[in-house]
Order: C-alpha cells, then structure tokens, then sequence
C-alpha cells in the first residue's frame, strides 16, 4: 500500500473529493451532499471476512441533513440508492488506497436487500464492505459485499458489488 493512513477525518474524505489525497486523475469521493460518509474508521487490503481487504465508515444523522426533507415529504427516509451510492464509494476508495491509479466509476451490484429504514431521528448509518475479489490488471476492480447499518440495526445488504478504475479515456 502507498503510505496512507487506515482511517479517515472529515477533511481527508473532502481532500480526495478534490484530488488531493490520490492524486488527479486517480480515484476521488464526490463533494457534499453526495459524499455519503463523515469519517472513514478503518480500511485494509488484506482485512475483512475474506481476507481481501475492507472498509468502514460512518455518516452522522441529523432531521435536516438535505435527503431527508425531499424524500419523501410527511415520511422522510434515507433513500436506498444513496446507502448503495455509499458503499460504492467506500469501494473505489480502498482501491485508491490501496495506490492503484485511475479514475473510479460503479460497475453494478450483484443482490440489493434492503431491510428497514433510515429515519430523521436515527443518529449514526455505518457502512461496511469487506472484498471478496482484487483485480490487478489493465482494469483494475474490486468486487465487495456490503452492508449499511443504521444505530446498529442492518438496512441495506448488497452481493457481488463491482468497482473499476480506468484511464479517464477508458471510463
């Protein structure tokens, strides 16, 4: 791995949103509101249920935080695409991190299973993605199971999620 840390504070998170962290041209969080986490808590590449590496992060609630008031009105809930959109990111985050180069971009997900509901009241989503495949060639992906837990209660579950990293040209 480059010599990066194993976790990450609210500004390292808004320094590779710019490109800072990596690099330009290589994997980048998107900025606010579509960063969909606060602080990354521990990331490995040989970690995790399989051994492959994972990722842990958490995304702090608050009743105005800006999903919430447009979806849905009068039965406000974290949308699931934004659950997913963060286990995502946390996947080309790790390949970053782990100093492969290139851009990062979602390249589906095998099974969505969401099981309950993020509310204005809840306090803490904590997202986990533990790598069941590394792929080290001219494209590099990742492939990762994932799970989003809402004040430690699980919401969301996904199979088979797949990440890649390309040239910008191959994108």
């Amino acid at each position: 791995m480059a010599d990066f840390p194993t976790s990450f504070d609210k500004d390292a998170l808004l320094q590779c949103a710019r490109g800072e962290l990596f690099g330009k041209g290589n994997a980048q969080l998107p900025e606010p509101p579509m960063l969909m986490m606060d602080r990354i808590t521990d990331v490995s590449a040989d970690g995790g249920e399989h051994g492959k590496g994972h990722i842990v992060a958490e995304l702090d609630l608050f009743p105005e935080i800006w999903f919430f008031p447009c979806h849905f009105p009068g039965n406000n809930v974290m949308p699931g695409c934004l659950q997913l959109d963060g286990l995502w990111q946390l996947t080309g985050f790790n390949l970053g991190w782990r100093g492969w180069q290139g851009q990062g971009f979602a390249l589906g997900a095998g099974e969505v299973k969401l099981s309950g509901m993020i509310r204005p009241e809840n306090k803490v989503v904590k997202y986990t993605v533990d790598f069941t495949r590394v792929i080290d060639r001219r494209l590099k992906m990742g492939v990762a199971d994932g799970k989003v837990e809402c004040d430690g209660e699980l919401v969301c579950a996904v199979k088979d999620m797949r990440v890649g990293l390309a040239a910008p040209t191959e994108a």
